[in-house]
């Protein structure tokens, strides 16, 4: 599997990582420990979590089934600061505290990234700031990052947070892709030109941010797959023939289509089937060529002025 440098230069991470938001889902721990395994196998062996995932049983699930894994052949990764349907809450204590959840559930001493998993807008830095420096200093996290935060935020918390932000986790797919619509339409009296990113793109490729991209084959907000939808007929024939061509799946090919993309873009996939999951890794087995980017591109509906 490619591997993806972070800024810190002594840690790489591979271009696919598997969001584990549904593992709940799945019945048997037989099933769980073959997804893990599968991952593993795969050279996929970056796990995403959150403490809101199935209301903490994801990564309860997900820690029981390591077995016959060594810690340190994977990379754990897990989110906090929602309280679903109360607040957003970057406080001290609630960082401090829904880690040491998180650690429980997983059973393991660390993480070896933390994000930050929405924006709170009452957020003081020095507090996050703080919780980041007792982590870092108790060996509970290694790195750091956000997710859905534009770069405003982000600069506000580097002012005050010691340890570099790695990463960013943000909705990117074929058919949303906000942060690459605005950057083709500069100065274009249009929808598509609306920065609604504050510049998102261009400022994770400066400062050596890493983009994770959620949902890579959903359009809307959840609305649903693009893939095989009567929404995106121009899409899936283009993803099919490019299919065909690279002897691989359309997913593959979607996922190809964000790895195409210089900034290095991590792509975190939430499937709970093994054969699924390794069809997409054949993403990593070919490059879609400049003009073939742009056509997927075009095919799902962009325009270019």
């Amino acid at each position: 599997m490619k591997l993806l440098s972070a800024k810190a230069a002594s840690f790489q991470i591979p271009a696919i990582g598997l969001g584990c938001m549904r593992i709940a889902s799945l019945k048997d721990d037989k099933d769980v420990q073959n997804l893990i395994h599968t991952a593993v196998d795969l050279g996929i062996n970056f796990f995403d979590h959150a403490d809101i995932y199935a209301g903490g049983r994801s990564e309860e699930i997900f820690g029981r089934n390591l077995s016959g894994i060594g810690r340190e052949e994977i990379i754990l990764q897990t989110k906090c600061a929602i309280k679903p349907g109360i607040s957003y809450d970057f406080s001290k204590q609630h960082i401090l505290d829904s880690v040491d959840g998180s650690l429980k559930r997983l059973g393991t001493d660390y993480v070896d990234i933390l994000l930050l998993h929405r924006p709170d807008t009452l957020m003081e830095p020095e507090e996050v700031a703080a919780a980041f420096e007792a982590l870092k200093k108790s060996g509970k996290v290694r790195y750091f990052g956000v997710s859905n935060m534009n770069p405003g935020q982000i600069a506000l918390l580097e002012s005050a947070v010691p340890d570099e932000i790695l990463f960013d986790q943000v909705q990117f797919s074929l058919a949303h892709c906000d942060i690459i619509d605005s950057g083709l339409n500069v100065n274009i009296e249009n929808s598509a030109g609306t920065v609604r990113d504050g510049g998102l793109l261009e400022y994770a490729r400066l400062k050596h941010i890493t983009l994770q991209a959620w949902s890579p084959f959903q359009y809307g907000m959840f609305d649903g797959t693009f893939i095989g939808s009567e929404k995106y007929p121009e899409l899936n024939k283009v993803l099919e023939e490019m299919a065909e061509k690279y002897g691989v799946t359309p997913g593959a090919v979607a996922v190809a289509w964000i790895m195409r993309h210089p900034a290095g873009i991590q792509t975190i996939v939430g499937t709970t089937k093994g054969s699924r999951l390794a069809e997409i890794a054949a993403a990593d087995t070919f490059r879609l060529e400049h003009d073939e980017w742009y056509r997927l591109y075009l095919a799902a509906g962009k325009q270019l002025p």
